[in-house]
């Protein structure tokens, strides 16, 4: 993903981490096992190329809010505070993943630099006229 460049994609990148600390802090203390959250994004395909991954401890612990519906909670949590910063999901369900240390060190080496940037293939694709 590239780096924000100009002036306004940097205060677009800037609110976005704003925003995305506000719902990490409260779902640190809200959920078993989160511990962090992470956001991308190629600002010349923006905002369908942002993606947002939300990290937990172990696979059992992310399988739990899964199961419970508090992942589903922690979505719409982002969707909600991005909307008031001006930034709206392309589509919810392919920019907002789940992942966790556990599965990163054991598919990745722990190298999370390495596993996020095989996401960004996530992004939603551009609308392109025919």
């Amino acid at each position: 993903m590239t780096k924000p460049q100009s002036k306004t994609e940097k205060k677009i990148d800037n609110n976005i981490r704003l925003a995305l600390t506000d719902v990490c802090e409260q779902a640190l203390g809200q959920l078993q096992g989160f511990e962090w959250l992470t956001h991308q994004a190629n600002y010349t395909n923006f905002p369908a190329s942002l993606v947002v991954t939300c990290v937990f401890d172990t696979e059992d612990n992310l399988q739990l809010a899964e199961a419970s519906g508090e992942a589903d909670v922690l979505k719409k949590q982002i969707q909600a505070k991005l909307l008031k910063v001006g930034v709206k999901f392309k589509a919810l369900n392919r920019q907002v993943m789940f992942d966790s240390e556990e599965a990163c060190e054991a598919q990745s080496g722990g190298n999370w630099a390495q596993r996020l940037e095989s996401r960004k293939e996530r992004s939603v694709a551009k609308n392109r006229p025919h």
